[in-house]
């Protein structure tokens, strides 16, 4: 590539946020979902400004692509597979997902840095990346009680829940929590995600539980029979993020990682400074 890519389509479901990120505006970008008609959620609005990009939705359409003329393909968390790859990298350069990985394994700093490469912004990807990292060790720093302590996000839909190479328990390993080793058991180490049976949530049965999109599946959820003996539960420290700060923690992008820690660190202090100040009142809420 001896130009710099002026005309980006990116692919993944979430690589548009990395493109607005390093001030790239993609003529086409992979719709996942929302009911967002440019494709992006609030925390990319501002970046988009007034553009109207194509939104991609369903499946890799070659053709469709190829008819916006690209000069650079993004598609490191796309599920592409080796035959697209093939076919896109006669239309344009096209990132992959990275080998020896899953489809949507790549860590948001890799992605990062691989586009900043690919569209010669390296020194503005170093710098998002050593921002961000800052600000999470400036958390962890700032929160010595939530070091080691056990943290699940999960989804009350199916119910599921996330292995720590999934981007939402990465995230919460960068507070310094520490995901369910029983949930990387049952993933089998090849997994993001695990269904989990509604007869057996022990492997969730943290010292924080983040709920997803819980809405209106909430009060149905909450009649499972083993729901109110998980420990987060039992100890008021279950936290239910709305459908906007799902979608944040589920796009882990340079730009939605700020909406979702000025979003979620709150609510943690909240529910963790609830748990101090039981400690303080002692067992039967009077001085110890």
């Amino acid at each position: 590539m001896t130009a710099k890519p002026v005309r980006v389509v990116t692919l993944s479901y979430i690589g548009h946020d990395f493109a607005l990120a390093l001030g790239i505006k993609p003529v086409g970008l992979r719709y996942w979902y929302g009911n967002n008609p440019k494709g992006v959620w609030p925390w990319a609005e501002k970046a988009l400004g007034d553009e109207v990009p194509v939104v991609l939705s369903g499946q890799i359409d070659i053709e469709r692509i190829a008819a916006l003329h690209p000069d650079l393909i993004e598609g490191m968390w796309s599920g592409m597979t080796e035959a697209e790859y093939r076919f896109l990298s006669r239309v344009a350069p096209t990132l992959p997902p990275a080998a020896g990985g899953g489809d949507y394994d790549m860590p948001w700093q890799e992605i990062t840095r691989v586009l900043g490469y690919a569209i010669g912004r390296e020194a503005g990807a170093e710098e998002i990346v050593g921002q961000l990292e800052e600000k999470f060790a400036a958390l962890r720093a700032a929160h010595p009680d939530w070091q080691g302590k056990t943290a699940a996000m999960a989804s009350i839909q199916g119910p599921e829940t996330f292995t720590s190479r999934d981007v939402r328990s990465r995230f919460l390993a960068a507070l310094g929590f520490q995901s369910s080793a029983a949930v990387d058991a049952l993933g089998g180490g090849r997994s993001f995600y695990v269904r989990l049976s509604p007869e057996d949530l022990t492997p969730i049965d943290a010292d924080v539980l983040v709920w997803l999109n819980s809405g209106a599946g909430r009060a149905a959820f909450a009649k499972q029979p083993l729901y109110p003996f998980l420990r987060a539960v039992r100890t008021g420290r279950e936290i239910h993020a709305d459908a906007t700060l799902s979608a944040a923690l589920s796009h882990s992008s340079p730009l939605s990682l700020d909406y979702a820690l000025s979003r979620l660190v709150p609510e943690l202090e909240k529910t963790l400074g609830r748990d101090r100040a039981a400690k303080a009142l002692g067992p039967e809420g009077g001085q110890p």
